[in-house]
């Protein structure tokens, strides 16, 4: 069992800013006790599309750096939902997760596959026109169960999930920049269909609000916590916040054990499946 604290975040150009939000928000989750902390995609910049090619990063560079050095002075596991990672294209980066062990050290990357391209009446969105798209799934495995990585329009794609759990996956991360015109209908429908589906706890951190990017979009916010069974067990309010719930992979066994949809599917003498 481990309490974990999903990051709610309000990110901007200011890098420093977003930093210092993020530190007081993962420090006020540590001292509630959780012993793992994950923030939400884009971390450390929202901003400007095309500046934050500029301002990409490597896998050593400042930003993982800080984020190494906090989760080992604080001694958890600690996601850095995402950040700018510099490709080899210099007109685009990889939007890319960064998964630290409670000693610092990386533990696994994962580079964003499915990028967030929209045409809708209310929002307009191109991110593979300064994106790269990364091309591997990612599990990894940790003291307190085995993570799979995603980040935010993955979770449009069930596929991906599925990939995911054939690989041991228990506990799915997905932080996420989620609009609010998408959002306030799809969020939480989808958050709680990829936990019911693969039956492994969903972490969703999330940006809220408004940002400097232009006024392209507004964050819908809700980061969650989500059960095997697809309960909601923690949602943030509104703003700078966080979501925190206990993770328990016993619950995982039982719900696979209660209802097993990974066994060979069968014919029923009626041809019906339920």
């Amino acid at each position: 069992m481990i309490l974990t604290a999903a990051i709610q975040l309000t990110s901007t150009s200011n890098e420093e800013l977003n930093w210092e939000s993020a530190r007081t928000q993962i420090e006020r989750a540590v001292g509630l006790g959780a012993r793992f902390v994950a923030t939400p995609e884009n971390t450390n910049y929202l901003g400007p599309h095309e500046e934050k090619v500029r301002r990409a990063e490597s896998l050593g560079g400042a930003t993982c750096q800080r984020f190494a050095n906090l989760a080992r002075s604080l001694g958890v596991h600690l996601l850095l939902g995402s950040f700018n990672e510099r490709s080899d294209d210099p007109s685009r980066c990889y939007n890319t997760s960064v998964l630290f062990g409670a000693d610092g050290e990386i533990l696994a990357a994962y580079r964003k596959i499915h990028l967030f391209d929209i045409d809708l009446p209310e929002l307009k969105f191109m991110e593979s026109a300064t994106c790269k798209p990364g091309d591997e799934a990612v599990v990894v495995d940790t003291p307190f169960g085995r993570i799979g990585l995603s980040i935010c329009f993955d979770l449009r794609f069930p596929e991906h999930y599925r990939r995911l759990t054939e690989r041991g996956a228990e506990i799915l991360l997905v932080p996420s920049a989620f609009t609010r015109a998408t959002g306030k209908d799809h969020w939480e429908t989808l958050l709680r269909a990829r936990a019911i589906e693969n039956q492994c706890y969903v972490v969703a951190p999330a940006q809220f609000g408004s940002h400097d990017d232009n006024g392209l979009r507004e964050s819908w916010g809700r980061s969650m916590i989500i059960d095997p069974w697809g309960l909601v067990l923690a949602t943030a309010p509104d703003g700078r916040s966080l979501a925190i719930a206990e993770i328990e992979l016993d619950r995982v066994a039982q719900t696979r054990s209660h209802l097993p949809l990974r066994r060979a599917p069968q014919r029923q003498r009626t041809g019906i499946v339920v």
